[in-house]
């Protein structure tokens, strides 16, 4: 089983980013690194015929169309997950030609000059470095290549993943689940362990869900043409062989992985960086990946702003002060910080718009030496930020972009130098080796 999906990786020629180790070299980011969890996924054996079938039906869902029966030979498999994927690598790539032609008529930044070389993020389950366009391609993947590991973990990862519309999953899970229960309640009753593919509530509500086929293959359920009454031709249906009592409770377990799944996400990269003291320590260049705007939107960037000084000088209301402030900070999907340390050297970090202040305070900890001693974040305007507060980033007004300033607490410094210690070293070696000046 593993050579075949192997020799996919040998065919796969994409000429756009693709998944795993045929991502597309970028020279401003480290090189791929993989996980523990891909390198122990090489150590086991071959897969049991269950997981081939869930894998066979998993690679073969490009076609968009019922097949009478599982085919499960290295050949078919090898050129299905090969069609599909050089589909999505195409799309990802056409996407990608718009974008640039679209942005043909925004000024292009130098790449030198840029704060930050882009938006970049870690697959948890391979442990790759992604770009944004590359995200769903090796998702993809990589849950695939799942199947040869464990088809029932692989299965639900596809239907909490693949699936954007939350009820539907939630849907085709209770009926999955409703599937169970009553095999586990009739164990010798053949009715309950048959399901039509016909079945108006199957083609509607399970079907269509990306993965629940291949979870109930994963289950044991194979395909077969039966008999159907007053018809003439056979029809397939998914039949469960009789289980006994140890494999039932091992249904359960399944069943139990299926409602708690949760999709999978590539995390963001925060990409910490150190530099020296600068004078530029306030000047951001940001690329477009940061703006949540259209190319129109971005070239009348500058001439909104060019109105803000007349803007301000106008009489406005609180409320509609509140609801301009509103509709400037969706225009950005990320944003950049840096936090002045003690020191003069600098502290930068890639975060979500929308993401808790809780998280800046936890990337600086993180960074420190000493990231247990308690200190305090000063927003641009003195504002001391509240680690305990559940409010957002963009909600500090720390979009698109900020520099913050950081402090040891008083009371304990005073107390470290009562006792005779020294000042904490700041940051940790890893970010000091890497130190650059900022231009």
């Amino acid at each position: 089983m593993k050579k075949f999906f192997d020799d996919i990786k040998k065919d796969m020629k994409f000429k756009s980013a693709g998944p795993g180790k045929k991502l597309t070299e970028d020279t401003s980011r480290p090189e791929v690194v993989q996980s523990s969890s891909s390198a122990k996924q090489n150590r086991h054996h071959a897969p049991s015929e269950g997981a081939q079938r869930a894998g066979a039906a998993a690679l073969a869902r490009i076609e968009q169309k019922q097949r009478p029966k599982v085919h499960t030979s290295q050949d078919a498999i090898r050129n299905q997950v090969k069609r599909e994927l050089e589909a999505e690598a195409a799309a990802v790539a056409e996407k990608a030609k718009a974008a640039s032609a679209e942005g043909s008529g925004v000024p292009v930044k130098d790449f030198a000059c840029l704060s930050v070389s882009g938006v970049y993020f870690t697959c948890p389950l391979t442990g790759a470095t992604l770009t944004k366009s590359q995200r769903e391609v090796h998702l993809k993947e990589a849950i695939f290549m799942r199947f040869e590991e464990d088809a029932v973990e692989a299965s639900v990862m596809m239907i909490h993943t693949f699936n954007k519309d939350r009820d539907k999953v939630k849907t085709a899970v209770d009926i999955i689940s409703k599937y169970v229960e009553n095999i586990c309640k009739n164990p010798t009753e053949e009715k309950y362990r048959k399901i039509k593919v016909s079945n108006k509530v199957f083609q509607e509500k399970v079907l269509p869900v990306e993965g629940s086929r291949e979870f109930l293959q994963a289950l044991g359920f194979i395909s077969v043409m039966l008999p159907v009454e007053g018809q003439e031709e056979d029809e397939e249906f998914l039949v469960l062989p009789e289980q006994s009592p140890d494999a039932l409770e091992l249904m359960k377990e399944r069943r139990d992985r299926l409602q708690k799944g949760q999709p999978v996400r590539a995390q963001l990269d925060r990409q910490p960086q150190a530099f020296r003291p600068s004078p530029n320590a306030q000047k951001f260049e940001l690329p477009s990946e940061f703006y949540n705007l259209t190319a129109e939107e971005l070239k009348r960037e500058q001439q909104l702003r060019s109105e803000l000084v007349e803007k301000n000088s106008m009489l406005r209301t609180k409320a509609m002060r509140e609801k301009e402030e509103q509709r400037e900070r969706r225009k950005y999907n990320y944003t950049l910080l840096r936090v002045r340390l003690p020191d003069g050297n600098l502290l930068q970090g890639t975060f979500y718009a929308w993401d808790r202040v809780h998280a800046l305070f936890e990337f600086v900890r993180e960074s420190l030496v000493d990231g247990w001693q308690p200190f305090e974040l000063v927003a641009p305007g003195g504002q001391k930020l509240q680690e305990s507060e559940e409010v957002s980033l963009v909600e500090c007004n720390l979009v698109p972009a900020a520099l913050l300033t950081f402090n040891w607490d008083a009371v304990v410094q005073a107390d470290i130098a009562a006792a005779g210690g020294k000042s904490p070293t700041l940051l940790k070696p890893e970010l000091l080796e890497t130190i650059q000046m900022l231009s």
